[in-house]
């Protein structure tokens, strides 16, 4: 990670410029470069590596699979993900809970869309869920999880942070990440409604759900983004009802 000095831009990009995974039971839409798809020119922006839109049919998801050295945010939309890894944690994970998983030194995890083996009652369903992975402080940290659900209220009063390891964001983070350069807000707004973009070197604005209108911009739709470096500060106004995910990012990934 290092800071560097930057020119001012704001780079937006339109969600069907998302590179595609449909296999049946997975339509994932992928921001930056992942698994199959690879362009040297969109590796990152900032510290975040993967801003993936997944959505997953009932009764299918990922099976047990692998991570290192990677903290992984997961948001979900619609729906409700199961999530158990080999550290012992197994639980369901909804709209609203704010889930972290810390690779480090390595982890097994599987996510699925079948929460009726939890005790819920079965359901047809799709899940959807944005995953965001950036890298940590420093590579082969033990692994760890983390989850709070933020309330409904909180999320429509404004920009509000839920996964944060900048030190000035400790007392109102919901969860905490292992770097200290990136924080990840949040926030549900009805027409009209206005937040203002964080100040900082490198921000990514995504709309996860509904219409907005960027300062200097103009519309954003779901499932568009905005990288901006050097260029923050923009106010963001709902123009329907629209949630939107916001990285806050003070380093990038050193070259």
């Amino acid at each position: 990670m290092e800071a560097t000095t930057l020119s001012p831009s704001v780079d937006v990009r339109r969600a069907s410029s998302r590179f595609a995974t449909d296999i049946g039971w997975l339509d994932s839409k992928h921001s930056f470069s992942f698994s199959n798809h690879y362009d040297e020119t969109n590796t990152h922006h900032g510290l975040l590596l993967v801003n993936n839109d997944d959505v997953v049919r009932a009764g299918t998801g990922f099976d047990t699979h692998p991570h290192r050295d990677m903290e992984i945010i997961t948001w979900v939309m619609q729906g409700s993900l199961v999530h158990q890894d080999s550290m012992g944690h197994s639980g369901v994970i909804y709209p609203g809970l704010a889930q972290r998983m810390s690779a480090g030194t390595g982890i097994m995890h599987s996510e699925k869309n079948d929460a009726w083996r939890l005790g819920q009652a079965e359901h047809d369903e799709p899940v959807r869920f944005i995953q965001m992975w950036v890298v940590p402080d420093e590579r082969a940290i033990v692994p760890g999880y983390e989850q709070l659900e933020i309330e409904a209220g909180h999320l429509s009063s404004g920009l509000v942070t839920i996964a944060s390891g900048i030190s000035n964001h400790a007392d109102d983070a919901a969860i905490r990440i292992k770097n200290r350069y990136a924080a990840l807000h949040a926030a549900r707004l009805e027409p009209a409604q206005t937040v203002q973009l964080p100040d900082a070197p490198f921000v990514h604005l995504f709309v996860a759900r509904g219409s907005v209108e960027l300062e200097g911009t103009g519309a954003l739709e779901t499932g568009d983004a905005v990288r901006f470096s050097a260029s923050a500060g923009q106010r963001v106004t709902g123009i329907e009802s629209a949630e939107i995910l916001v990285w806050e990012m003070h380093a990038t990934i050193a070259a």
